[in-house]
C-alpha cells in the first residue's frame, strides 16, 4: 500500500498568496459594498460619541490613595449620596473624583470624619504576630511612639497634620559610645495659620519629654513650606535674644498701625488709605550701679578700758550675795557744783554743765572706736523697648470728584500725630499725602473673565459639541444622502428594453409591467453589472421554469 503526496491545488495557493487581493475581493462583493456606507456611518457616530464622552468628562484628580477597603466603601458611599461621581483605579487603587468636585468632596468628607484613620499608635502593637524578631519588635514600638506623638501634636488648633521621626541609637555598655536620641517633626498648618514661639517651644518640650534621654536642642521642627521653626542655639542663646528684640520692634509698629487704622477707617472709609509705621527702637540693655555715703558715721566697734578711784573702798573686792541688789532702786541723785579742771590727767573727771554727771568711780579711760560711713547701693537696669524716633507715612485716596483740600490734610495730619504720640524732641516725622490709587477700577470689577471657574467647563463642552456636529455634517449627512439617492435610483430605474426617460400619460415610467420578454441572447450580450442584474430579473420573471432548471443544474454541478 503506497501513499502518494497529492500536491495542493493552485486555487488554495493563490487564496493565501496575496492577502491584500483577498481583502479587496471581500470589499468588492455586492453585499459588502452595499453595507459599507452604513458601517462607515455607524463608525463615525461611535467616534463622535467617544469624543463626546472623553471631552465632556472632567479631568480626574486623586482624592485619596492607599486607603483600606473599609474606608473606600465609606468614602464612595458618602460621595454617591452627595451626587459626586467617583472612580477607583484598578491598578493603583487610588480614589479619584472630577477636578471640579475635588474641593467639595474634601469638605464633605472632612465634615463626616472620613476617611477613618488607619490603625496607628499603640494599636500597631496589637497586630504583631507571634515569634517576630527583636529588631521588628523595636521598629514597631518606635512606629507606635511616632504615631502617638503625631496625634498629640495634631491636637493643637493650628496644626492640620503632623509626622514625627525618631532617631534612637542602640544603647551601648560604654558610656562614651552612647549617642543621644533626636527627633524631627514635620507640621502641616491650617490655611492662614501660624505657630507662635510659645507653641513651638511646647512641641519641642512635648517630644523631648516623651523620649528618655532626649534634650530639647535635639528636636527639629519644619512646616509644610520647608521653613525651620526651631531656633538655632536654644531659647537662651544670642539668637533668641535678637529675635526677642526684633519682636519688640514689630509689636510697637503693629500697635501704632492698629491705632491709625482704628482712627482713619471711620473718617475716610476702609480701603481708602494705607498707613506704614517705622519705629526706631532702642534695643540696647543698660545696667548701672551707684554707691553713696552719708556724712555722719556709725559706730561699728569699740575697745578700751578705764581706771577706777581707790578711795572710799572703791578698790575693794566686791562681796555679798550676787544679785541681791538687782531689784533695789538706785539712790537719789544729788547736784554737785562743777569744779574747774586742774589739768591733772590722773585727777578725777569734773562734771560739766549741761552734760552727764561724771562717774565718781572712774578715774581715767582709754578706748579705741571704729566708725563706718553710711553707704547706699543702687542698681538700675534699663530694658530695651524705648522709642528713639518714629516715622509715620499715611497715603489717602482722593475722592472720585475733586481733590482733598490742604486744610483737610492738615487736620488728618494732626490726628495722626496725636494718635502716635508725636514728639518733636525725638525728631519724629509724620507725612500725610492724598493721591489717586492705581488700579482701583480693576480691583472693583473683580477677576478677569478668563479667570472664572466656568470657562474651562464651557470650553470643554463646547469643543465636544462642535466635534459631534462636524462628524454629523461632514460624515453622516453625505453618506445618508448617498444612500437615499441610490435607493431612489433603484426605484425609478426602467425595465430592461424600455427607453430611458419614457413615461406614460400620468407621469409614471412607461412600460412597467409590459416589458418585452428577455431571451438568452440578450442575457449573454448584456454589458454592465446593473444591466445584467436587470436582464436576469426579467428572464426569471418571464421564464420561471427555465430559471428553476438552470438553478438545479448549477447545484448539481457544484455537488459533482
Amino acid at each position: 500500500m503506497s501513499t502518494a503526496l497529492i500536491p495542493a491545488s493552485s486555487g488554495a495557493t493563490e487564496r493565501f498568496a496575496n492577502p491584500l487581493q483577498q481583502i479587496k475581493g471581500v470589499f468588492a462583493q455586492p453585499a459588502v459594498r452595499r453595507s459599507l456606507p452604513m458601517a462607515l456611518m455607524v463608525g463615525l457616530i461611535a467616534a463622535a460619541a467617544l469624543a463626546w464622552m472623553s471631552l465632556s468628562t472632567p479631568p480626574q484628580k486623586t482624592l485619596f490613595s492607599g486607603l483600606p477597603d473599609s474606608d473606600k466603601a465609606a468614602v464612595t458611599s458618602a460621595l454617591t449620596t452627595a451626587n459626586i461621581k467617583s472612580h477607583i483605579d484598578e491598578g493603583t487603587g487610588a480614589l479619584t473624583v472630577g477636578e471640579d468636585d475635588y474641593s467639595r468632596a474634601k469638605m464633605l468628607l472632612a465634615g463626616q470624619g472620613l476617611p477613618k484613620a488607619a490603625p496607628g499608635g499603640y494599636a500597631i502593637l496589637d497586630q504583631l504576630p507571634m515569634g517576630v524578631s527583636r529588631a521588628v519588635e523595636g521598629e514597631r514600638l518606635r512606629q507606635a511612639r511616632e504615631s502617638e506623638m503625631a496625634k498629640s501634636i495634631e491636637e493643637i488648633d493650628a496644626v492640620a497634620e503632623a509626622r514625627v521621626h525618631l532617631a534612637m541609637p542602640e544603647a551601648s555598655v560604654f558610656v562614651r559610645d552612647n549617642a543621644a536620641p533626636s527627633a524631627s517633626v514635620i507640621l502641616k498648618l491650617q490655611g492662614g495659620r501660624s505657630l507662635s514661639d510659645a507653641q513651638v517651644s511646647s512641641i519641642i518640650n512635648l517630644v523631648a519629654s516623651s523620649v528618655p534621654g532626649m534634650k530639647p536642642e535635639a528636636v527639629t521642627i519644619v512646616d509644610q513650606m520647608g521653613a525651620l521653626l526651631t531656633k538655632a542655639g536654644g531659647n537662651d542663646g544670642a539668637g533668641a535674644a535678637s529675635d526677642a528684640r526684633i519682636d519688640i520692634q514689630r509689636r510697637i509698629e503693629d500697635k501704632y498701625r492698629t491705632q491709625l487704622i482704628a482712627l482713619l477707617t471711620p473718617l475716610v472709609g476702609a480701603g481708602n488709605f494705607t498707613a506704614e509705621v517705622q519705629a526706631d527702637v532702642n534695643l540696647d540693655e543698660s545696667q548701672a550701679t551707684r554707691e553713696s555715703y552719708e556724712k555722719q558715721g556709725v559706730l561699728r566697734a569699740e575697745t578700751g578700758n578705764w581706771t577706777g578711784n581707790q578711795r572710799d573702798g572703791a578698790g575693794a573686792a566686791p562681796g555679798g550675795i550676787p544679785g541681791a541688789l538687782s531689784n533695789t532702786p538706785p539712790a537719789a541723785s544729788t547736784l554737785s557744783t562743777p569744779q574747774p579742771a586742774t589739768g591733772n590727767p590722773g585727777a578725777p573727771a569734773q562734771p560739766v554743765a549741761g552734760g552727764a554727771a561724771p562717774d565718781a568711780m572712774k578715774q581715767s579711760d582709754q578706748y579705741q572706736r571704729a566708725y563706718d560711713l553710711g553707704r547706699e547701693v543702687s542698681v538700675t537696669r534699663a530694658t530695651p523697648g524705648g522709642v528713639k524716633r518714629l516715622s509715620v507715612a499715611v497715603l489717602l485716596r482722593d475722592p472720585e470728584k475733586g481733590r482733598r483740600t490742604a486744610m483737610e490734610i492738615n487736620q488728618i495730619s494732626d490726628l495722626v500725630k496725636s494718635a502716635v504720640g508725636f514728639d518733636q524732641a525725638r525728631n519724629d516725622n509724620v507725612t500725610v499725602i492724598s493721591r489717586k490709587f492705581a488700579g482701583a477700577t480693576d480691583a472693583a470689577t473683580g477677576p478677569a473673565w478668563y479667570d472664572n471657574a466656568w470657562l474651562p467647563v464651557l470650553a470643554r463642552n463646547g469643543t465636544a459639541i462642535v466635534i459631534a456636529l462636524l462628524v454629523l455634517l461632514l460624515g453622516v449627512r453625505p453618506i445618508a444622502k448617498a444612500l437615499m439617492k441610490k435607493r431612489e435610483d433603484a426605484t425609478t430605474r426602467p425595465a430592461f428594453g424600455q427607453p430611458i426617460g419614457e413615461v406614460d400619460g400620468d407621469g409614471a415610467p412607461a412600460g412597467i409591467g409590459v416589458a418585452p420578454p428577455v431571451s438568452l441572447d440578450q442575457l449573454e450580450n448584456t454589458r454592465g453589472y446593473d444591466d445584467r442584474i436587470g436582464a436576469v430579473r426579467g428572464f426569471t420573471r418571464d421564464n420561471p421554469t427555465r430559471a428553476a432548471l438552470a438553478v438545479r443544474d448549477m447545484i448539481k454541478a457544484d455537488a459533482k
